[in-house]
This record gives structure tokens, sequence and C-alpha cells, in this order.
């Protein structure tokens, strides 16, 4: 069974420098605008596109196809994929759900983090267009990604063949997903910065030791209502129960030591172990919020990246031998 990864040095000088600036920015402005008031909400919308697009990666020689289908059962999926030069076709995808609340962001917002991760694995990426609170409430955002799920299927991508990602929100939704016992199983699940704790509790306790530079656990609660306004957070497709659940395939989780989510990681980590799966856990210090996506902020982003990459390769390795073999 994997044993979890601490790297126990401090951040890079930049990484730290970026997580000051943050506080002192990103920090404060969450806490002023509404996310339950259009301007609050599109304004909010727009400094994180702006964020990721000015410290994300390069989009040289990533070609993107938009995507707009219907399932044989009628149910509508939108979503892009994602291919850097030299991408294979031989079957093999990554699925990858975005974050950001279940309110904020899209595949245009990640498509610099998909495009990185498509160069770094040689692998075509799906990034699903989930529909986006408030407008669409739970379980709006669960459903579209078992729909994206369903498609990659129907048009041919074998289970054993996928590695699903996901980042923050989009780890919860990946998780969901996976734990659902209709869901034949992708090869690996790789989390960045996964919400788990709905409640925000675990996030809350982290706040009294260590504040997160990016949002307040009361300011990420009040987005986190316009998705699940109307349903208890103990619902069992919001509240998940992962040591008690399916077993998961093996899950490769990378969170920031400077983050409030940091506990979510932890958590979810020894819930894999419970359960009998195996979980590689990487907390890299001093890091912010999916620093993996901000590579010109934090130079460990790279190194986090090039993991993944090791990671996903060695998933879909294991689970094309044992396919072969029976």
């Amino acid at each position: 069974m994997s044993r979890p990864m601490e790297v126990r040095t401090r951040g890079s000088l930049r990484s730290r420098g970026a997580a000051t600036v943050s506080s002192l920015t990103l920090r404060q402005l969450s806490a002023v605008l509404p996310p339950d008031q259009a301007w609050g909400l599109w304004t909010s919308r727009q400094i994180v596109a702006r964020v990721m697009d000015t410290f994300g990666p390069s989009l040289r020689g990533v070609d993107v196809e938009p995507v707009d289908a219907r399932l044989p059962d009628g149910r509508r999926l939108v979503g892009e994929w994602v291919r850097a030069a030299g991408a294979t076709a031989d079957g093999a995808a990554i699925y990858y759900v975005h974050g950001s609340g279940y309110a904020l962001c899209s595949p245009r917002t990640h498509r610099r983090l998909t495009g990185w991760l498509s160069r770094l694995t040689g692998l075509p990426v799906f990034s699903v267009d989930y529909r986006l609170a408030p407008r669409h409430r739970f379980p709006a955002a669960a459903t579209d990604v078992r729909s994206g799920w369903d498609w990659l299927l129907h048009h041919g991508h074998e289970p054993h063949r996928i590695v699903v990602a996901g980042d923050s929100a989009g780890g919860h939704l990946s998780v969901d997903l996976a734990l659902q016992p209709d869901t034949a199983h992708p090869a690996g699940l790789v989390l960045f910065s996964p919400l788990m704790d709905l409640t925000f509790g675990l996030a809350r306790a982290r706040e009294e030791l260590r504040r997160d530079p990016a949002i307040r656990a009361a300011d990420a609660t009040r987005l986190l209502e316009l998705y699940c306004a109307g349903t208890p957070l103990d619902h069992p497709r919001l509240t998940l129960d992962v040591a008690g659940g399916r077993v998961l395939p093996p899950t490769l989780v990378q969170a920031g030591g400077g983050e409030m989510l940091v506990s979510d990681a932890r958590k979810l980590a020894a819930d894999i172990r419970a359960a009998g799966g195996t979980c590689d856990l990487q907390i890299w210090p001093d890091q912010v919020h999916v620093f993996q996506a901000l590579p010109r902020l934090s130079p460990e982003a790279r190194p986090a990246m090039y993991g993944v990459a090791n990671f996903i390769s060695d998933a879909l390795r294991t689970n094309t031998i044992r396919e072969a073999t029976g």
C-alpha cells in the first residue's frame, strides 16, 4: 500500500512571495465580492480567468476541438478536446473535471493546464463543461460529469485506458463519479487540492493554524451555497463516504501546504486507504490552491506536474497489462 509523500523542505522564495501577494489581494477581494449578486460573481469569474491566463503555462502547439453532442438517451454533453502536438490516438485519454466552487470556471479557464497535461503525457484531454451554479444547482454538475464519462465510453474509450483528473470541486466530482456503483473504474485518479468536506469544517480548523492566502473558509462557503442551496450537505452525493464505499482506483493527491484544503487532501488519502485502496499523497510546502496551474508563479508546479505525468503513465501501463493477462 502506498505511503504518503510529504515534501519537508520550504517552498521556493518565489512561491512564498506569490502567496504573500495573494493574501493582500485575492484574499481581500474574495471577502468583499458577493457571490450571490450577479456583478460579484461576474467579477470573481473574471479575476480567476485573468490569473489562470497570466500565470498559467503556454498554449503553444495546443489544438482545441469543441464538443457539443447528445448521448443516445438524449443527455447533452458540452466540453472540449485539448491535444498537444504529437498527442497519441491509441484510445488512451485523460478526462478532466475543472474546479472553482461549482460556479466560477470552465474548460476555457483551465485550458492552459489541460494543454500542459496533454504535452507532458502525450495524451488527449477531454475537459467537460458542466453547468454552473447558481443557474444550475445540485446535482447538475455531477450529472454532467457522468454524462461526459458515458460519452467517452460510447465513443470507444475503454475505462481502463482513461485517467480521471480534477481540481478543487472537480476533485469532489471526480471521486463522486468513481464511487457510483454502476461506473466502470478508470485506470486512476489524479486530484489537485480536492474539496471533500463541503461543510468546510476541516478548512476552518486548518485556518486556525494557518490562513489560506487566497480565500477564507467563510467566503468559500458562501460560494458553495450557490450550488448546494436547498440540499442538505449530508446528502450522500455531497458528503461522500469514501472510507465505507467502493475501493477507488489508484489515486494521486497533490495539495499545497499553504492552503486550507490541505486537510481535505489528508482526510481523503486516509479514507481511500481505509477502504482498501492505494493513494499517493503529496503535500507541497507553502504552495497555494491548485499551484500546478500557475507555473509562472510557482517553480514547484513543474516537478509536481512531471510527477503527475509519471503517475498517469504507470497507471495506464499497469491496467493495460492487467487487462491483457485477464
